[in-house]
C-alpha cells in the first residue's frame, strides 16, 4: 500500500542523518543513498499508479490521506496524487539524485550544503502531493529559504545580490499567492459557517465570477513569479548565474515547475471562468516571454546566462499551453515542465563540469574542448539539441504537443500567437548551435585545456541518467501522455462545465 507521507519522511530522515555524519565522505554517501531511496519510492508510486489506472481505478486522486491540522480554520494535512502530480514527483526525484552526484566535489561546508539540497526536495514533494491549499502554501515556502542560503554561501559572482533578489521576488510572489488563497478561502462554503482550503471540494463549488476576476490574477501572477513569468523573470538569470551547479539544477529543473503546477492546479482549475476571461492576456504575456527570452539569450556570452534566459523562453511555453485552455495544449504544458526540468538540469550539469575545469563560462574564452573532454561536451551537445527541439528528444515531443494543442483554438489572435511562438525555434537554434560550436569545436584557445581530465564516475552517472530520461520521453512519449492525459481531461471538463453553465 502506497503511503505518500513516506515521500516526506525519506528526505527528513536523510537530512537528519546528514547532520549526524562525521566527515564529508559520510555526508555525500548518506545524501546519495537517501536520494536513491527517494527515486526508488517515486518509481514505485508511478508504476503502482499506472497499474491501478490500467485496472480501471477512476478516482480523481489516488493514495489520499487526510488528518486535521488546525480544526478551527478547517486546515488539514490532505495529500493525494493524480498523473500530473506523479510526473512532477518523478522529475523531482531524478533531478535531486543527479544534483547530489554532480555536487560530489563540494568541499565548503559539505554537511550544510547537502542538508539544504535534501530540504529542498522535502518542500517540492510536499507541494506536489498537497490537496489542501494552506498545506501546499506551507511547502512552497519551505523551498525558498534553502535557495537563498545555497546561492548566498556557495554561489559565485554577485552571489549576495542574486540571493537577495531571488528571495525578495519569490517572497513577493508568495505574498500574492497567500492573499489569493485567503480570498478564495473566504469565498467558499463548507457548511456550518465554515470555509475550506480543500482543493477537491473547492473544485466542485462555484466561486462567483466577481471573486474569480479578483483572485485569479493574484494566484496566476504569484505562481507565475516562480516560473519566471514576464516581466517578473529577472530573478532567474541572476539567480542561476550565481548559484552552485546543484542549486541551478534544482532552481530551473524543479522550482520553476512549482509555479507552472500552481498556475494549472490552483488558478486555472479552481477559477475556470476567470481563466477564460484572462486567457488572451496570458497568451500575450507568454508569447512575449517566449520571443523575448529567445532574443535575450542570443545576446548572452556567459553559458549560465544563456541557459537561464533560455529557461525564461522555454517556461513561457508552459504558461502558453495553460493559457490556450485546450486539452492537448495543457497536456503539452505538463510535458514541457517535465522535459524542461530534465533538459535544463542536464545543461546546468554540463556547464558546471566545464566551469570546474576551465574556471570560465565565457563562450569567447572556450573552444576545442571536444578534443580534451569529449564526454562532457557530448553531454553539452545533447542538452543543446534537446533545447532546440531535435526530434527524438523530449523537447520536440513537448513543444510539438503545445503547438498542436494551441492550433486547435480557432481564434485568429491565438493562432497568430502560435505562429510567433513557433518562430522562436529558429532563434533558439541559432544561439544553441553557436554556443555549442564555440565551446566544443574549433582550435583549443588555452594550452591548459590540454591537461583536463574528462568526467568522473559521479558526473557520468548523473549525465547518463538525465539523458536516458530525455530519450525515454522523446522516443516514446506515449507513456507520459497516457499518464497525464486523463487528468488534463478532468481539468478541461471542469473548465468547460463552468463556462457552459454561466
Amino acid at each position: 500500500m502506497i503511503n505518500l507521507s513516506i515521500l516526506l519522511i525519506i528526505p527528513l530522515v536523510t537530512a537528519v542523518l546528514v547532520m549526524l555524519c562525521r566527515n564529508a565522505a559520510q555526508v555525500r554517501m548518506t545524501a546519495l543513498l537517501g536520494s536513491v531511496v527517494q527515486l526508488g519510492y517515486s518509481s514505485l508510486i508511478m508504476f503502482d499508479y499506472m497499474s491501478q489506472r490500467a485496472a480501471g481505478n477512476k478516482s480523481p486522486m489516488l493514495y489520499e490521506a487526510k488528518v486535521s491540522w488546525f480544526s478551527n480554520l478547517n486546515i488539514e494535512y490532505y495529500v493525494g496524487v493524480d498523473g500530473i502530480s506523479v510526473a512532477m514527483i518523478m522529475l523531482t526525484a531524478v533531478v535531486v539524485m543527479t544534483g547530489i552526484l554532480i555536487s560530489w566535489s563540494v568541499e565548503k561546508m559539505t554537511k550544510e550544503f547537502f542538508f539544504l539540497i535534501v530540504l529542498l526536495s522535502f518542500g517540492a514533494y510536499g507541494f506536489f502531493i498537497s490537496l489542501d491549499l494552506f498545506t501546499m502554501f506551507f511547502f512552497l515556502e519551505v523551498a525558498v529559504i534553502p535557495k537563498f542560503l545555497l546561492i548566498g554561501i556557495w554561489g559565485s559572482g554577485k552571489k549576495e545580490y542574486s540571493a537577495m533578489k531571488l528571495a525578495l521576488m519569490l517572497m513577493g510572489g508568495s505574498a500574492l499567492v497567500l492573499i489569493g488563497l485567503l480570498c478564495l478561502y473566504f469565498n467558499t462554503d463548507a457548511g456550518n459557517g465554515m470555509h475550506t482550503f480543500d482543493l477537491m471540494k473547492i473544485s466542485h463549488m462555484h466561486i462567483s465570477i466577481e471573486a474569480q476576476r479578483f483572485i485569479f490574477p493574484l494566484m496566476f501572477v504569484g505562481f507565475g513569479v516562480f516560473t519566471a513569468i514576464f516581466p517578473f523573470h529577472t530573478w532567474a538569470p541572476d539567480g542561476h548565474s550565481s548559484a552552485p551547479t546543484a542549486a541551478s539544477m534544482f532552481l530551473a529543473g524543479i522550482s520553476m515547475k512549482l509555479g507552472g503546477y500552481g498556475c494549472l492546479r490552483v488558478a486555472a482549475f479552481l477559477m475556470p471562468e476567470a481563466a477564460h476571461e484572462y486567457s488572451w492576456i496570458i497568451i500575450l504575456v507568454s508569447t512575449i516571454a517566449i520571443i523575448y527570452g529567445a532574443f535575450a539569450t542570443l545576446m548572452q556570452t556567459d553559458l549560465k546566462y544563456i541557459n537561464a534566459y533560455s529557461s525564461v523562453s522555454h517556461c513561457g511555453f508552459v504558461i502558453f499551453g495553460i493559457g490556450m485552455l485546450t486539452k492537448t495544449a495543457i497536456t503539452g504544458a505538463v510535458m514541457q515542465m517535465v522535459s524542461h526540468g530534465l533538459m535544463t538540469a542536464l545543461f546546468f550539469a554540463a556547464i558546471g563540469m566545464i566551469y570546474e575545469r576551465t574556471h570560465t563560462r565565457q563562450v569567447a574564452q572556450l573552444g576545442g574542448l571536444l578534443k580534451t573532454i569529449p564526454f562532457i561536451i557530448t553531454v553539452f551537445v545533447i542538452a543543446g539539441l534537446c533545447s532546440l527541439g531535435l526530434p527524438g528528444l523530449s523537447g520536440f515531443a513537448a513543444e510539438m504537443t503545445v503547438f498542436m494543442g494551441s492550433w486547435q483554438n480557432p481564434d485568429t489572435f491565438y493562432r497568430v500567437s502560435t505562429v510567433l511562438a513557433c518562430a522562436s525555434i529558429v532563434v533558439t537554434a541559432v544561439y544553441i548551435l553557436r554556443a555549442v560550436g564555440s565551446t566544443g569545436m574549433g582550435p583549443i584557445k588555452n594550452a591548459d585545456y590540454l591537461t583536463f581530465k574528462d568526467a568522473r564516475w559521479n558526473e557520468k552517472l548523473a549525465s547518463v541518467t538525465l539523458i536516458l530520461c530525455i530519450l525515454a520521453i522523446g522516443m516514446a512519449p506515449f507513456w507520459l501522455t497516457n499518464l497525464i492525459s486523463p487528468d488534463t481531461q478532468i481539468i478541461m471538463d471542469n473548465i468547460s462545465r463552468s463556462v457552459v453553465g454561466r
